[in-house]
């Protein structure tokens, strides 16, 4: 069995497929009866084997399902896609405040690893938007919030299956925009993109550094939810649906799955950078970097805010910095790719930067 990041392989020695919190309860306590563990897997997008077990494997997709909705929260189950969250809220115009970029990963999943979108500046994780949580806990099923055992509403939330099997969640809502305003602005370097993205008054701010005929460039996008001026340097305005908007990966994933690369190892990295020494970090990296050593991957910048998600440990004022890899043919080897990584974590580490839970790192030695 392999997960996204296709590096790593482990066989379960069974794989279960709970439908019920209780079926996943007598599952944990089977496994640890016979001395293994029990690793939940929604659809299995980390990257370095994060999701996979030589012991029972949890198929949450028996645990998928939009069971209610009001006005300030719905209830789902952890093997819901972040997609069947949306197509079930936003008939009602209402939307989860954080949504990760690509939609077909599930709540568990996310929720597991904290889970970061374009809207992390002003809404924090998706993890701190949670308001319960219904998870197994030494082979017993608990509901938990931040007033209702909140020892285990911390422990699993970032903890990635670690500390108890998320079956269920409870998820704040806000009002959805029918359309937003999606701005580009090219940044000189690291700095400045940071920069755009502190000052830019908007819902969704994001940075990507692209390969270009010159080296690298640096490019904001700050998307508005309403009214509002474009940010000052914006040369590009795309206005389109918020349902478009928040699906907007789906052709490009499309196009990959057609090339192929979907399929292909993705070696990534990802840090946790405190904001004082982001910009030095990204830029060191970078212009270490030549197109090769991405393949047909990204480079993503994102300055957030991280409320109380304790087993994120994320330093002061964070910045998510993000070498999406993909070992397309005739780039960089997937060894390669891994070392780099390495090198990045390396780097990150010595200004007090730490690993995201979900990126590509190879164990030293």
């Amino acid at each position: 069995m392999r997960d996204f990041g296709g590096i790593v392989e482990r066989s379960p020695a069974r794989t279960v497929r709970p439908a019920t919190a209780r079926e996943a309860a007598a599952a944990v306590r089977e496994a640890a009866a016979h001395g293994l563990e029990a690793v939940p897997r929604g659809l299995g997008h980390s990257t370095y084997g994060q999701s996979l077990t030589s012991g029972v494997s949890l198929d949450l997709s028996g645990l998928a399902g939009v069971h209610e909705v009001r006005p300030d929260r719905a209830v789902v189950g952890a093997g819901t896609s972040w997609r069947a969250v949306l197509a079930a809220t936003l008939p009602l115009g209402l939307t989860p405040p954080v949504l990760t970029d690509h939609l077909d990963v599930t709540v568990g999943g996310t929720i597991s690893a904290a889970g970061v979108g374009g809207t992390s500046h002003r809404y924090g994780t998706q993890a701190d938007n949670v308001l319960a949580l219904d998870v197994v806990v030494d082979g017993e099923p608990v509901a938990c919030s931040s007033s209702v055992r909140p020892d285990v509403f911390d422990r699993v939330r970032g903890g990635l299956g670690r500390h108890g099997v998320i079956t269920g969640a409870t998820l704040r809502l806000v009002p959805a925009p029918e359309r937003v305003l999606s701005c580009t602005v090219p940044c000189r370097d690291a700095a400045d993109l940071l920069r755009v993205q502190r000052e830019t008054r908007a819902e969704h701010v994001s940075g990507q550094v692209k390969p270009s005929e010159t080296g690298w460039a640096y490019e904001a996008k700050a998307v508005l939810y309403g009214p509002g001026e474009p940010p000052p340097g914006t040369t590009e305005t795309e206005e389109l649906p918020y349902a478009d908007f928040a699906d907007r990966l789906r052709p490009d994933v499309a196009e990959l799955v057609a090339l192929g690369e979907w399929a292909r190892p993705h070696p990534w990295g990802m840090v946790l950078l405190p904001g004082s020494a982001a910009a030095a970090v990204i830029g060191a990296t970078v212009a270490e970097m030549t197109p090769a050593d991405l393949g047909l991957g990204v480079v993503l910048v994102k300055a957030l805010r991280v409320d109380r998600v304790p087993m994120l440990a994320a330093p002061d004022d964070p910045v998510l910095f993000s070498v999406l890899r993909t070992a397309s043919p005739g780039c960089a080897s997937v060894a390669e790719m891994l070392e780099a990584n390495r090198t990045l974590l390396t780097r990150a580490e010595a200004v007090g930067g730490v690993r995201y839970a979900v990126d590509s790192v190879p164990p030293a030695g």
